[in-house]
């Protein structure tokens, strides 16, 4: 779940207005924004000018170029995920859909829009990449390596399961090339962890980091999520306190949303979920216990998610929040192409047929303006809590603190942020809600808009 920016979103789905930062309450309708501007705005209408950008030839100073592959198999379906995953499939479909996605790459990979331009970072999300077997993965990959060759790729994120990790498919997943292991805990209590629907449980997870630390990847990160259901002060602090003792060289934290295609949002919907929910101010507490104590222990905070040790980086987030393209392949997943935003399609046979056919199994697509990718980049690198003015003066021909001076007065005034005459940062009750806040900083025609 490290992805920052996720790169599959379920159906589409209606969403209130109320934004979090009016909220007390957790409601249903909550969101993670990850792109801008928001996935309701594609349409079939815009994959022609997706078509186009595939056929140009880059220009000399395009931007780094990247890849998602979405692998979408679990062993169980966790209670508050959004994502496209599949619980059902067996071994011979998961074959069927790793050559699939491999076509996909390649048939990306003999167009005009990437020829010359190699690869600066990869990323397996899912769903489980660790789920599927090793011999479907290192057939994958090298298929993917043939097509588009690793040489001048920086980082390569895997995430991972606790539960379906065994030492050797820990070290074949070393010697494919992976350089970020991104292990998905979520948390240490059993309790919390059956509550949510998660399918590994604690003594999973203590097997298998032991391993992870011998093996030595370049980058371990590990994901925590605050307020889940089920969650006490007791039960957070003392997973802080054994991720802290785990000692990985980034943590991910997130605070449970419920976006409406999630079990728990089903539950609370029809009045049959009998488990509390923590309120946004408890999750930001929660979320700043937890950033204090890994401050503690020598972490600082990278973005509003992440906190690091030396001088870690995140290159497929960083990459994002800074305009690179990315190819998004396999099931729903999302990407960028020259200035053209597009998703796949969602829907499994659709899919496989549509890569059968020898055609991208795109769905909607967005042409997007300058003013769009000036906001999209804005935004996203608020999520960092820091903001340099000269960056989108230089690219964008355009003086940020003065276009966006209402809102941004409007945040010093709340307590969300600190101006300063180069940029601005936001105060740790800014950046504890940062997603609140982003909405403030929309065009007019797309503030009130559905997200998905």
């Amino acid at each position: 779940m490290e992805q920052e920016t996720p790169p599959t979103e379920g159906a589409p789905q209606p969403e209130p207005a109320t934004s979090q930062l009016e909220m007390a309450a957790t409601e249903v309708g909550s969101v993670f924004v990850s792109n801008y501007p928001p996935y309701s705005q594609w349409s079939e209408a815009d994959l022609e000018r997706f078509d186009a950008a595939l056929q140009a030839t880059p220009a000399a100073d395009a931007p780094p170029l990247g890849m998602y592959l979405h692998i979408p198999f679990c062993r169980k379906r966790c209670r508050f995920c959004y994502f496209r995953v599949y619980t059902d499939k067996n071994a011979d479909e998961v074959q069927t859909y790793c050559d699939a996605l491999a076509r996909e790459v390649e048939a990306y990979a003999q167009l005009p829009f990437t020829q010359g331009r190699p690869l600066r970072f990869i990323y397996f999300g899912g769903g489980t990449p660790s789920y599927i077997a090793a011999k479907h993965l290192a057939e994958l990959v090298h298929r993917i390596r043939d097509a588009f060759p690793w040489t001048d790729v920086e980082e390569v994120t895997f995430e991972c399961e606790p539960g379906t990790l065994t030492r050797p498919k820990l070290e074949n997943i070393r010697e494919l090339g992976i350089t970020r292991l991104s292990l998905g805990v979520e948390h240490f209590n059993d309790h919390i962890l059956q509550l949510n629907g998660r399918a590994h449980i604690s003594t999973e997870i203590d097997r298998v980091i032991p391993w992870v630390q011998e093996i030595d990847f370049a980058q371990f990160n590990l994901d925590l999520i605050s307020g889940m259901i089920g969650e006490t002060w007791e039960t957070w602090r003392d997973t802080v306190e054994k991720t802290i003792d785990t000692d990985p060289d980034s943590v991910t934290i997130y605070q449970l949303e419920l976006p409406y295609n999630t079990g728990i949002s089903k539950e609370f919907m029809e009045g049959t979920l009998d488990v509390p929910l923590a309120d946004w101010q408890q999750k930001r507490e929660w979320q700043l216990f937890a950033i204090e104590r890994l401050e503690e222990a020598g972490y600082h905070v990278s973005s509003a998610y992440t906190m690091v040790k030396g001088e870690g980086s995140f290159r497929y987030r960083d990459s994002l929040w800074h305009g690179a393209d990315m190819l998004g392949t396999g099931v729903s997943s999302f990407g960028h192409v020259g200035g053209v935003h597009v998703q796949n399609t969602a829907n499994w046979v659709e899919y496989l047929g549509a890569v059968g056919e020898g055609r991208l199994p795109v769905q909607r697509a967005l042409q997007t303006t300058e003013t769009d990718r000036l906001i999209r980049e804005f935004i996203l690198q608020m999520k960092t809590g820091k903001i340099q003015a000269a960056y989108f003066d230089k690219k964008f021909d355009t003086n940020v603190m003065e276009r966006f001076a209402a809102p941004l007065k409007a945040l010093e005034s709340a307590g969300m942020a600190t101006l300063r005459g180069d940029g601005f940062d936001l105060t740790m009750q800014g950046l504890l809600q940062v997603d609140s806040l982003l909405p403030g900083f929309y065009d007019e025609r797309h503030r009130n808009a559905r997200y998905t």
